[in-house]
């Protein structure tokens, strides 16, 4: 597993916000646009973490988290997902689905970064 974070959403001020912040505190990040690109870039990189938008054209964040856990070099990739759905049946879905973390939009990218370091550093 590498240092790298993956960064996957269809907005693009989305994608430049949390990736700007991640290198920032030092990370090496990988911005993916779409969940199929995400997921050949997570196959490429073995990133340390993932933040996945849950609603991308191609395959969603939650297809995206599937796909990864059955990948040979990303079982202990953590993922956190990133969505406006807040609804307890969807934040539901995507733990059930195997995800580490779950933050909502519009959030704080102070709580997210934090959300990162701690999945980056082991805790959940």
């Amino acid at each position: 597993m590498s240092g790298i974070v993956l960064v996957a959403d269809d907005d693009d001020d989305i994608l430049l916000l949390v990736t700007t912040r991640l290198e920032r505190d030092g990370y090496e990040v990988v911005a993916a646009r779409n969940g199929i690109e995400a997921l050949a870039l997570a196959e490429q990189h073995k990133p340390a973490v993932c933040v996945l938008d849950v609603g991308m054209p191609g395959l969603d964040g939650i297809e995206v988290l599937t796909a990864i856990r059955g990948v040979d070099g990303l079982e202990h990739t953590k993922v956190l997902l990133l969505t406006a759905k807040a609804q307890e049946s969807d934040v539901r879905r995507g733990y059930d689905a195997g995800a580490d973390a779950y933050v909502k939009k519009p959030f704080s990218p102070a709580e997210l970064a934090t959300r990162v370091r701690e999945l980056y550093d082991g805790g959940v």
